[in-house]
This record gives C-alpha cells, structure tokens and sequence, in this order.
C-alpha cells in the first residue's frame, strides 16, 4: 500500500479522498494556488504545497509543478480527482516515467476512452451501440457546418477531452454551429487544456443513464449498476440519484454486460464510468467514459456499500478486486443535489464571496460532501460547486422526503446558493412521478 498520495485537485473531492487515505493508513499532501490557501483540503492533509497562482491553469493543470511538489514530499502515488488532470494521458504518463503511481487507469486507456471520438471507435469495436457522429475530430468551422449537415439537426457540438458540461453545446443550424464552436472550443482549452471538437446527433428528450465499473490490473472486471443523471442545466448536472426508475433487471444487465465488455476489452484497471442515453423505447446508446471518479460516485456508495475512492487506491496499489459480480447487491434509493453557489433568479450567474453563516444538514441517511464552512471565501476563479447533499432511503419516496427535509435543513448564507431551487424540484409532480429526461430543466423552469 502506498504511503503518501498527493492530491492532485481542490474542493470537496480533495476533501473526500483525503477522508478515504486516512482510513486505510496513508498520509496525503495537499496542493493549492494562492487562492485556496485557507481551504479545507489543505487543512486537512498532513502536508500542503502551493503550486501556484490562482488560475488553473498556473497551479492545478501546471503538471511540472505538480510534479515537483510529488517528489519534494516523497509522494509515491497521486490521486487526480475530477476533471483538471484527470484525465489527460500525457500527465498520467508523465507520473509513471517518474516512478509515481498514477491512481486511475493507465495512459493508454485514458487515450483509448478519456478522448472521445477514440472512445466511440472503442465502444463501435466491442459491439456496443453509439450515437450517430463524426468518426474523427472536427478540425475547422467549415467541417464542423459540413458534419453537422449529414448528420442532421440538432447536433451536439463536444470537447473530445471534457467533462463536467464544459466544451459542450447544441446546435440547431448552422448559425448556431459556427457561433457555439467557438464557445466549447474556448471552455475546452480553459478547462482541459485541448480544444478538439467531435460532433454526434442529438437526441431529443433521452434519460441520461451512466453504468459505474470497476476494473483491476488482472482481468477482473464488474459493475456497480446505474445512476440516472437526467436532471441537468447546460449539460452539467444538478441532481443524480441511484437506481433509475426506467430500467428493469433485463436493460440493467444489458447496460452493465455492455460496460463490463470494454472494461475488460482495454484490459481497464481502475473505477470509471460508461454514460449512455436511454431513449423513450428504451434502446440504449454509448456517449462516452469517464476514465476518473465522478461527482456523483457516492449514491452508488449508498446502494452498494462499496467505498469507490478506497477500492481506486486499493486497485491502483496492486490489489484485485474483491467483490465478484454475483455479490453486487442494489439496495435501497439515493439520491444526490449539488450544492452550487450561484444565484437561479439571476440566470444561475455564479455568487462569489463571503460564507458568514453555515449549519449542514444531517440526521439518518443524510451525506453532505463539501469543504465549505463558516467564514469560507468563495472564489470566483473555480466551478461553482461548493457540496453535494446526498440521501438515502428504503425507496425513492422515502429518499425524495428526506431530501426535502435535508435541503430545508441546510443553511447556507452569505452568497446565494441553489438550495431552494433544489427544494422546489423535489416537490414537481413530473420529478416525482419520475417524468425526468436531460431537458426537464428548461420545461420546470417555464412552469
């Protein structure tokens, strides 16, 4: 087991990974810019280094410096979180050619499935159904416009190396294709640090479903079932819960086959995540991998009683996997909202500043993942998620009722948060009855 990890990243997955090292006996080191030197993570973890100013790409996506905090600190392995680094193969490269043990796949499964038009061509390899899109990146505004016209409209313009709803937008003609492109390509080089484009059919009113694997460095392979992330604004999500209501035994078996397949198939050996759409007949199509840990890992926690962070570190130490795939057991409903610091009445604009009050919600089956607390600064440089409260039940109306009594529980003050929002959804007759599809957002919000 390793020693030290470094925790490449900030907020409350630092946090959470952090918690996760602890528990298995493995002291951590903390990075931060300038602007999150009072922050949780670096309070928390046994060591802190600064890496740099306060934009990302000067400290978290500066992978020399990384690197060097790594070795000052006798690291021997790192932990990228989410997004930043987490995906890029040329940093999980560069950890290996420096004897440091990178905790997710390897580089070659980051470019087979962190890009994404390689990842389509994967999935197409092992017999899984993709959505229609171009084979290779769209490389100029011009081939963008051509693409999106055989494909048809409306299409969905996408970062190859995104994530999280950024570099992501659609189009509805070729107006929109010329004036987004240069939208995602910007957010994408921002964010990820690569502006390749991809372009694939956009389908109309789909459920959102994502199948979370597991793979070790010895074949072994299972899945962990699904969670439904329909519930979103921009393609970033809000609201995640596990299981779907939409799949039976039979799709759900079919999904995690399908997962599991190309898991074993790129010989996968970390956790990661498969996200399909689910149309309204319920045919099924791959989008992409997420070759990290997702935000909303933790209601597939709740469900299964595996610790996905621990068994990443576990795994990336050279242990197998010790669950088989009879034993994963479903049990239970949770759900996830995310805790944003922005205002809904002003467009969702992001609230920056000042904490000066916060009192967490808790109770039986209540979660909060966050690094905020009273007299937290909130920066205006970093994504706008500042928690996530996360339930769980005996069944989804017992875990919708105790969200609700969560979120009228949980105080925030000093900036605007989306918490009532949050609250409001829960009592939408269309959220409960489950009539949820990627677009529900724009229709609540016309309600």
């Amino acid at each position: 087991m390793f020693k030290k990890i470094l925790i490449a990243n900030r907020g409350e997955i630092a946090v959470r990974i952090i918690r996760s090292a602890k528990e298995l006996g493995i002291k951590t080191v903390a990075i931060y810019s300038e602007a999150d030197k009072e922050s949780l993570h670096v309070r928390l973890a046994d060591e802190a280094v600064c890496v740099g100013s306060t934009y990302a790409t000067n400290s978290y996506l500066k992978i020399p410096n990384i690197i060097a905090a790594a070795e000052i600190t006798e690291a021997d392995a790192i932990h990228p979180g989410y997004g930043f680094l987490s995906e890029n193969e040329e940093f999980a490269s560069i950890c290996e050619s420096h004897g440091i043990v990178f905790i997710g796949p390897t580089a070659e499964c980051i470019h087979k499935m962190g890009d994404k038009v390689t990842a389509r061509k994967t999935a197409e390899k092992f017999g899984v159904p993709v959505t229609p899109g171009t084979k290779d990146l769209v490389q100029t505004e011009e081939e963008a416009v051509e693409m999106a016209g055989k494909i048809g409209y409306p299409v969905m313009l996408k970062a190859s190396s995104g994530g999280g709803g950024k570099g992501m937008r659609v189009a509805n003609n070729e107006e929109e294709v010329r004036a987004n492109l240069k939208i995602c390509k910007n957010e994408a080089m921002a964010n990820f640090g690569n502006d390749d484009m991809y372009i694939e059919k956009y389908i109309l009113n789909p459920k959102h479903i994502e199948i979370q694997v597991i793979g070790d460095k010895y074949g072994n392979a299972i899945h962990l079932g699904e969670r439904d992330c329909s519930i979103q604004r921009r393609n970033q999500k809000m609201i995640e819960e596990a299981p779907s209501i939409i799949l039976d035994s039979d799709l759900r078996n079919k999904m995690g086959e399908s997962a599991v397949r190309i898991t074993k198939g790129i010989h996968y050996d970390s956790v990661g995540t498969f996200e399909f759409l689910v149309d309204q007949h319920k045919n099924y199509y791959f989008m992409e991998m997420n070759t990290r840990v997702q935000v909303e890992h933790t209601v597939t926690e709740l469900v299964t009683g595996i610790d996905i962070i621990k068994t990443q570190i576990m795994i990336a130490a050279g242990e197998r996997l010790s669950v088989r795939q009879s034993e994963v057991k479903l049990s239970g409903h949770a759900i996830e909202c995310r805790i944003n610091a922005e205002d809904p009445s002003m467009n969702f604009m992001p609230s920056a500043g000042l904490i000066t009050h916060y009192i967490p919600s808790g109770g039986l089956g209540v979660r909060i993942d966050s690094h905020i607390f009273s007299g937290y600064e909130i920066s205006p440089y970093y994504d706008s998620m500042i928690g996530k409260l996360i339930v769980y039940g005996a069944d989804r109306e017992e875990a919708i009722e105790r969200m609700k009594r969560a979120l009228d529980e949980h105080i925030i003050e000093g900036v605007k948060v989306t918490t009532p929002f949050l609250r409001k959804i829960m009592d939408d007759e269309d959220y409960i009855a489950g009539k949820v599809y990627t677009n529900f957002i724009d229709l609540f919000m016309k309600k």
